[in-house]
Formats: structure tokens, sequence, C-alpha cells
């Protein structure tokens, strides 16, 4: 698998379109996040609140953690204080665990990277709500590249925050001022679509997390996709075709 479509190998006056990837339930499924995510809650709060029942779907870790820690009676100042340590002890968690219960990569995916890399007019990136450490443990569990530019849980506890951090970077990294127009925002949960429109960026939802075509178009996804297994349909739907 290439390392990831960076400034190396991309010609500044062709890259055209920016694709920013969510991770979990658009590239990957499974893993052990959630429990190395309990683990480290109990370790450094004594407190987990109603982890088994609550939605993660399409938030940041910190938004989780502080919803979780609230509901379970901690104030906003113990929440905040135990926050690096928090951190760190996830991802501690999560990367012994994945030795022994990877990721799954989700069906089309690897072509489809495989494909953007190829191009030369495509620069790749992340919106995720992972914070960084995680983003890249789970991509590198799953055989993936760890794109080194996007925005990430660990940048900003809200995600509609997180596609200009994104643009940002892209921008310096690539040297290119990438229109609204030319950025696709790619994810499985209608917060990924809310946060690309936030920013009036393309979105494409796709229905390989816990919510159905229908529900993303509802959303106000540009293009929604069933998975990412038709590479044509794929690239039509990213590249506006």
């Amino acid at each position: 698998m290439p390392a990831g479509n960076q400034t190396s190998g991309k010609d500044d006056e062709i890259v055209r379109t920016l694709v920013l990837f969510d991770i979990d339930g658009t590239l990957v499924s499974g893993g052990p996040a959630k429990g190395a995510f309990h683990q480290a809650l109990l370790s450094v709060y004594g407190e987990a609140g109603p982890i088994e029942a609550h939605e993660f779907s399409g938030k940041t870790d910190p938004q989780i953690a502080r919803e979780l820690l609230r509901l379970g009676g901690l104030e906003e100042g113990a929440i905040d204080g135990g926050f690096p340590r928090l951190w760190e002890i996830y991802l501690a968690e999560l990367e012994t665990r994945l030795e022994s219960h990877p990721v799954t990569v989700l069906p089309g995916v690897a072509p489809l990277v495989e494909a953007l890399d190829a191009r030369g007019d495509v620069a790749v990136g992340l919106v995720t709500g992972n914070i960084l450490g995680g983003a890249r443990l789970k991509l590198t569990s799953g055989g993936l590249p760890t794109w080194t530019v996007g925005a990430f849980g660990s940048d900003h506890e809200f995600r509609n925050e997180l596609p200009g951090i994104a643009l940002r970077r892209a921008s310096d990294a690539w040297g290119v001022t990438f229109s609204p127009d030319r950025v696709v925002v790619v994810g499985d949960t209608p917060r990924d679509v809310e946060c690309g429109r936030h920013h009036g960026t393309r979105t494409v939802g796709v229905a390989t997390g816990n919510f159905t075509a229908d529900v993303l178009a509802a959303a106000g996804a540009t293009r929604v996709l069933q998975t990412f297994e038709d590479l044509d349909e794929t690239l039509a739907a990213f590249l506006g075709g």
C-alpha cells in the first residue's frame, strides 16, 4: 500500500481536488477502540458514564469523553484536568489491543486509495474525530496510508471546526488554495456531511456505517454511495463526474 500522496510526488501546478476522509465507518470498521477508551476513562477518572449506550458516531474523541464524564457527574475542571493522561492511556491501550484485534478495511477502500494516490491532480487528507495518535494507529492497523495532512479530534472538540483546519494545512502542504467546490469531505454519518456543508465543500456520504443512504441524502450530502466497491462510480462522485 502506498504511503499516501503528501507533498512529494505531486506537482503543485496540477493538484486540483482535495479529498478529506473520515476514518471509522468510512475507511475501516471494528477494532478495539471502544474498549481502550472505556479502560482509559476508568483508569483516569474512575468513571466512564453510560458508555455502552452512548452514541459515538461522527463525534470527536474529546466530545465523546466530555459527554460521558458529564453524564457520570464530573465537573468541567476535573474533566479537562484529566485529558492529557486520558489520551496517553487510551493510545497505549489501543496500540496494545490492535495487535490481536485489528481494524477491518471496508470493501473497495484499498483500490480507491491506490487510484487516488496514482492521480497527480488529487490530494488526500483526513477530517476525523479521532485524536491524531489514534488515527495513525487505526490506519496502520489496516495497512492504509497515515496521511499527515488533515484535522483531528485533538485539534478541536467540535467537528464543524475541523474542515477549516484541514484546508489551511492542505494549502500550506501543497501550495494550493482549494476552492470549496474542489474539496470533498467523505464520511458515513450526518455529522460528516454537516461539517463539510458548514464550510461549503462538496460532501460524499457512504452508507458503510450506522446510517442509511437515505439518511445521508437527507442530511444534504452532494452524493451518496452504498460502498466504495464500484471504483468508477466512487471516483465520479469524488471528482464531480
